[in-house]
């Protein structure tokens, strides 16, 4: 049989099919399926590719398609991004001279970047968002042209908008033909989709206002960068606002300064955090729980310098790889040259070469709470969550190619341990993978087939929660597995990370060997773990789960013992001296102030536990007990309230 030209097979996600021979588009599609569902499409994809609802598919061939409507969390996104579109038409309707940066979407929303004389200030949004409800209203079409890429060059010097001609001239400089969508007079360089018109864009609202260097560039002109969300219904606007209020509620910043946990002084230079003494307590209670567990858990501590030479890192990769992200190195008199640390793996392996290895010594687990600094960006810099030098609580296991998967499985039940001692049962896990048409990727591509298959083999035998496949994000050396956890108010922060390596080892790099049991030599395989990533970045996330409020065994004053008035003082020294030696984390409250005002100041410095002591508690050797949550939890004995803390540190209890 012959092959019909001009035919069409679309393969639907419930696996029936439909052909056509003739031009057809996920609308016609849709409206075929359902009529309603042709007028809620958003968008679709096909072969994993998203396209506009009315883009026409292929003549002929076979695809898979996916049709896409306001239930589908890529319609979302899609959407999104036309609000973006529609925010810089109003901008330029409302404004003169503006040049068009670029306008992508973001987790709960979308920014675009001007360069324009004049300042836009939150005063200006509500007539913005005025302007895009017209638009909204009147109900354009986006309209998707093509063309060549010189007639591209040509219409943006048309409109003047020259940021557009640099990308088109330096970024785009190897493709032939680029995208535009128009909507109305509006007309922006971009790879599209976009909802069909402006109606199918929901409930929007404009957030904030920041400068942004172009293509972050610092030394570039600053662009400023408007900052929106939008979605599909009111209500969903509404929840996602009270979220954010929320958000502001528990920022790491304020509490951070407030609690007294955590300073950035700008004489020690940004990024870089002083652990206050009651943040280094959370810091130091989280070391000591991870170092126990690593101990029962096979693994060797080690201490490595925060420099070391730059060959160290250009054997490893690091440096050419992380150049852009790194201080400067450093340049003696004699020549040698010095980088700060910007990973702890290069460290660990020269440790591993420092004497012959047997298959007898392996797995070889080496960990370290290891500073390591990265230049970031100052326009990036956030607190402890965004910094350029952070603890990363890092081990790097040498094993034969044999135990990779039991210690992959190994490292990842580690981390969920560690997530779920905190708490923290919701999260998904990432596989990210090479993205074979890269040339980012050291190490052959049959390398790279060996650990993907390793690690995915691990997951798919593992209960893991909404593991996803992310071709493109591995590390340049290895894939990895990401974990993504949703804190108590619904946002999702990258925090443990396990990776696979190949690479590193090879001899075109470290050169790793050991004697096998046939008395050759062998190259090992290098597993990377952290289960919490950075300290900084872990910890500012816990501040905001905790809004402040830390479990007793991380709490940095875990009891406040108070009295009543101040002729009981020498029993609540009494009291306080018995809790101090039980190992508890305590203060006294022996000011001249009323019991309420005190209980008042323990309960806004999120104090867990107040020790109340008067008259009759110091007759009977008492302590009336407070919690910070549950209120008055009555009288009782010191040994007795002893033993309840004592029980609630040590099986960490999340209250």
């Amino acid at each position: 049989m012959g092959i019909v030209e001009n035919m069409v097979k679309v393969i639907l996600p419930d696996g029936q099919s439909r052909t056509y021979t003739r031009p057809v588009r996920p609308l016609d599609i849709a409206e075929e399926l359902q009529t309603q569902t042709g007028n809620k499409l958003i968008a679709a994809e096909a072969d994993g590719q998203l396209i506009d609802a009315n883009a026409l598919l292929p003549p002929n061939g076979c695809l898979h398609l996916r049709l896409l409507t306001a239930a589908d969390p890529k319609a979302l996104e899609v959407m999104r991004h036309s609000c973006a579109h529609v925010m810089a038409r109003a901008v330029m309707r409302l404004f003169e001279g503006v040049q068009l940066g670029f306008g992508p979407t973001i987790d709960n929303g979308f920014y675009y970047d001007f360069d324009l004389p004049q300042p836009i200030s939150e005063a200006d949004f509500p007539r913005i968002e005025a302007e895009m409800a017209r638009i909204i209203a009147d109900d354009e079409p986006f309209e998707r042209l093509e063309m060549p890429r010189n007639e591209a060059i040509q219409l943006c010097r048309d409109l003047g908008q020259m940021l557009k001609v640099e990308h088109l001239q330096d970024v785009l400089a190897e493709e032939q033909t680029v995208s535009f969508y128009r909507q109305g007079e509006f007309i922006d360089l971009c790879r599209g989709p976009h909802v069909p018109s402006a109606g199918a864009i929901g409930a929007f609202k404009l957030l904030s206002v920041a400068g942004a260097y172009f293509k972050g560039d610092a030394s570039r002109q600053q662009l400023q960068r408007l900052y929106g969300t939008a979605w599909f219904t009111q209500q969903e606007l509404q929840d996602y606002l009270r979220r954010l209020e929320e958000a502001k509620r528990r920022d790491h910043r304020l509490l951070g300064k407030q609690l007294e946990l955590f300073l950035i002084d700008p004489m020690v230079g940004a990024g870089l955090v002083l652990w206050l003494p009651k943040g280094a307590v959370v810091r130091r209670e989280l070391e000591n729980f991870l170092y126990g567990e690593l101990i029962r858990r096979g693994y060797q501590p080690v201490n490595t310098p925060n420099i070391g030479r730059v060959e160290l890192y250009e054997t490893s990769g690091h440096f050419p790889y992380y150049k852009d992200s790194q201080f400067p190195p450093i340049q003696m008199e004699d020549g040698e040259r010095y980088l700060l640390k910007p990973m702890n793996c290069p460290h660990h392996i020269r440790i591993y070469q420092s004497k012959p290895r047997s298959y007898r010594d392996l797995p070889l687990r080496l960990a370290e709470f290891g500073t390591v600094y990265r230049f970031e960006q100052s326009g990036e810099l956030s607190g402890m969550i965004r910094v350029r030098g952070f603890t990363q609580d890092d081990a790097h296991i040498f094993c034969t190619e044999e135990q990779v998967p039991a210690e992959f499985r190994a490292c990842v039940e580690m981390t969920q341990f560690v997530l779920h001692t905190l708490g923290m049962t919701e999260y998904r896990v990432r596989l990210s993978l090479r993205d074979p048409a890269s040339d980012k990727y050291v190490g052959s591509p049959e390398v790279w087939e060996r650990a993907e298959t390793a690690l995915k083999a691990v997951c798919a035998e593992m209960d893991l929660p909404h593991v996803e496949l992310a071709p493109g994000e591995a590390a340049f050396y290895g894939p990895k597995a990401d974990f993504l956890v949703r804190d108590c108010i619904g946002r999702e922060w990258q925090l443990g990370t396990v990776q696979l390596d190949y690479n590193l080892p090879s001899p075109e790099r470290f050169a790793l060997e050991y004697i096998g049991p046939d008395n050759q030599p062998h190259q090992p395989v290098m597993i990377h773990r952290a289960p919490f990533g950075s300290l900084e970045r872990f910890v500012g996330m816990l501040i905001e789960h905790f809004a402040g409020a830390f479990p007793l065994w991380l709490a940095p004053e875990q009891v406040r013992v108070m009295v009543v008035s101040q002729k009981f003082e020498q029993y609540g020294r009494e009291v306080e001296r018995m809790l101090s030696e039980a190992g508890l984390r305590v203060t006294g409250d022996y000011r001249a102030e009323k019991i309420g005002a005190k209980i008042r100041d323990a309960q806004l410095e999120l104090v867990p536990y107040m020790f109340v002591v008067g008259g009759r508690e110091m007759e009977q050797q008492q302590v009336s007990v407070r919690h910070r949550r549950q209120g008055d939890l009555g009288t009782m004995s010191l040994q007795a309230a002893l033993n309840r803390l004592k029980d609630e540190i040590a099986t960490k209890q999340i209250l």
